[in-house]
């Protein structure tokens, strides 16, 4: 059974940082896409960062340069480093992965940025 446990969201000022944790159990992690999403209240949930199983990596124009996704095979555990931080970064953040042709979210963390 895929399960994906997001954790180190919370509420920070403008220009803080905060490192997001995702661990996955249940799949080939090393050799499995993973990605963080994020979702503001009343908008789209949106890709913020992915990782491929080569370890290539890409992100959204939006957090180029602030965010950085990156993975600990030997942890199972993807995570996302997001520095500079700005109030438009405030959303739920979740976990992917795509497995056997199936989505998975975790259940997604807060990010709270004031001003």
């Amino acid at each position: 059974q895929v399960q994906l446990v997001e954790s180190g969201g919370g509420l920070v000022q403008a220009g803080g940082s905060l490192r997001l944790s995702c661990a996955a159990s249940g799949i080939p992690f090393r050799l499995n896409y993973m990605a963080w999403y994020r979702q503001a209240p009343g908008k789209k949930r949106e890709l913020v960062a992915e990782i491929f199983s080569t370890g290539g990596i890409s992100s959204a124009d939006s957090v180029k340069g602030r965010f950085f996704i990156s993975r600990d095979s030997a942890e199972n555990t993807v995570y996302l480093q997001m520095n500079a931080l700005k109030p438009e970064d405030t959303a739920t953040y979740y976990c992917y992965t795509l497995a056997d042709s199936r989505d998975y979210w975790g259940q997604g963390t807060q990010v709270t940025v004031s001003s």
